[in-house]
């Protein structure tokens, strides 16, 4: 079997084997006893315990999830009104304007997400430090890690939030929040504890799962990022834990950019920590049903009719060279059904200069509310298969090989703006796109760059932040001084998002951000 089809069954098997546990005796005093010294005797039972941190995950790309945040708030995606689609009480016109409110999902989702997984990790933690049974200290370490990756998240998106590590908790605790340095200082202070403790294998035992590899990766993103976390500038750091990858000789880039992206992309060698979906048993991976066209289900036969929603700003559409290999991440032009007739798209606007054909045109004519229904690239990143479900079976690569030579590239740059080596860093990611190398390389090329060939992998916000690009005018959106709701609301403060309403309402002891 595949790597990828065992990677799955690995890990949904392990969420299964705790469902049967608890779901086929309903006796309770046989509850008290699986939860200690009647389960954990083995590194497999060990095992599937982990797999219900790790189905946490799977939230990762929801509609209003961390994806959504990263990519619909920056200048790669938008959500344009179309009519009566799409408009969702004007929610995805203000994540793309940067005038979201406390209240809007994009905001409250991701904490969620954040908050739900540390909950789980804190609960298998303080579980497996319960038992009796000798070995989880391998195992406590890999959970340990994977919270430090959703505390990395929730600094990035919210700066100020509660640090919360206990499961034990009573029922009316209400943590206070932490200063963005402090969660800083946690996220590096664990994941530098843990890291000797995981495991430094690269093969389907680690596929999707924290490893020694993984938890540097996640010092990478946060040591690049540090000097917009804490004011202070951590280069030289990024750049070791980037070398702590480059230096393994345990990864490296795919002959063929597509193969980190298609439905049997579990076997990539730039996979350094992915989101292993399947359409029956590991479900939310859908942008299938996200951005293609009503028509779009002729085209390939999809189980379920598509919604006409995200799509690419003709900007960045324009940003590739026409000769790249990466512009194939978009669907533009006339579509057709699989026996090759002309996908009809029977409500096209009497305005649509392209008629009834469906016909996928970079240009954009407005944010809404009136967006054509056939305008904007739609995303192709991800192949989608015939016949397929709403939900995908592609792994999603939250940090792959090529991010890592891009990041590490970045950090040398910073260092020293004329380092030959990180421009060839540079050019071997552009070379494996079919494009000419850079003579030279500026800021701007690497922000570009990053944003080519990461394009939907959820890291476009973050980059655009560091790069001081964040605040920007683009399509639809005048820069965000002048477009705060709140007046008061100054263009730093933008760049974190607001605590949602809703967990102030229920804990008084956290603090909202500043301009909110």
């Amino acid at each position: 079997m595949k790597k990828i089809l065992l990677s799955k069954l690995l890990i949904i098997g392990g969420l299964l084997m705790i469902f049967n546990q608890s779901c086929t005796d309903l006796e309770e005093d046989i509850y008290s006893e699986v939860l200690t010294d009647n389960f954990y005797q083995s590194d497999e039972e060990f095992t599937a315990a982990l797999g219900a941190a790790y189905t946490s995950l799977y939230g990762y790309l929801g509609t209003v999830g961390p994806i959504a945040a990263q990519e619909v708030s920056s200048d790669e995606l938008m959500v344009p009104t179309r009519g009566q689609d799409w408009d969702d009480g004007g929610h995805w016109r203000r994540v793309h304007l940067h005038q979201w409110t406390s209240e809007d999902p994009v905001i409250s989702v991701p904490w969620d997400f954040c908050y739900g997984g540390i909950s789980t990790c804190n609960r298998l933690i303080f579980t497996l430090e319960s038992s009796s049974q000798p070995g989880g200290e391998a195992f406590i370490a890999e959970l340990e890690a994977l919270r430090a990756f959703f505390y990395w998240l929730l600094l990035d998106y919210y700066g100020n939030v509660p640090i919360v590590t206990e499961f034990d908790v009573p029922a009316d605790f209400a943590p206070a929040t932490s200063s963005r340095q402090d969660v800083f200082n946690f996220v590096e202070s664990e994941l530098l504890r843990t890291a000797p403790l995981l495991s430094t294998n690269v093969d389907i035992s680690t596929y999707a799962k924290m490893n020694y590899y993984v938890a540097q990766a996640i010092l990478a993103k946060l040591y690049l990022n540090a000097e917009v976390y804490t004011g202070n500038a951590r280069w030289s750091d990024a750049l070791a834990a980037c070398d702590e990858l480059v230096n393994s000789g345990k990864y490296g880039l795919t002959g063929n950019y597509y193969d980190n992206f298609n439905p049997n992309n579990g076997n990539s060698p730039e996979a350094v920590f992915a989101i292993p979906y399947d359409r029956v048993n590991a479900k939310g991976f859908n942008i299938v049903q996200q951005t293609l066209h009503y028509a779009s289900q002729g085209t390939y036969q999809l189980q379920a009719q598509p919604w006409n929603g995200w799509c690419s700003l003709e900007d960045f559409y324009n940003s590739y060279e026409d000769d790249d290999v990466r512009k194939s991440n978009f669907i533009v032009g006339p579509q057709f059904n699989l026996d090759g007739s002309p996908a009809i798209d029977g409500g096209v606007e009497d305005n649509d200069p392209d008629g009834g054909q469906l016909n996928f045109t970079p240009e954009i004519n407005e944010l809404g509310p009136n967006c054509l229904r056939q305008a904007g690239a739609r995303v192709g990143k991800f192949a989608y298969e015939v016949g397929q479900n709403p939900d995908m079976n592609n792994d999603f690569p939250i940090f792959r090989y090529a991010d890592i030579l891009l990041m590490k590239a970045e950090a040398m740059w910073r260092m020293n703006n004329g380092s030959a080596d990180a421009l060839a860093l540079v050019n071997q990611v552009r070379n494996r796109a079919g494009v000419d190398p850079f003579a030279s390389l500026t800021e701007d090329d690497l922000l570009a760059e990053r944003g080519r060939e990461m394009f939907f992998e959820a890291h476009r916000r973050t980059d655009l932040i560091r790069f001081g690009k964040f605040n920007d005018e683009w399509f639809g959106k005048t820069a965000d001084a002048s477009q705060a709701p709140d007046p008061g609301r100054f263009d730093p403060e933008v760049r974190i998002f607001p605590i949602p309403k809703g967990q102030l309402d229920a804990n008084p002891n956290l603090v909202q951000n500043p301009g909110y």
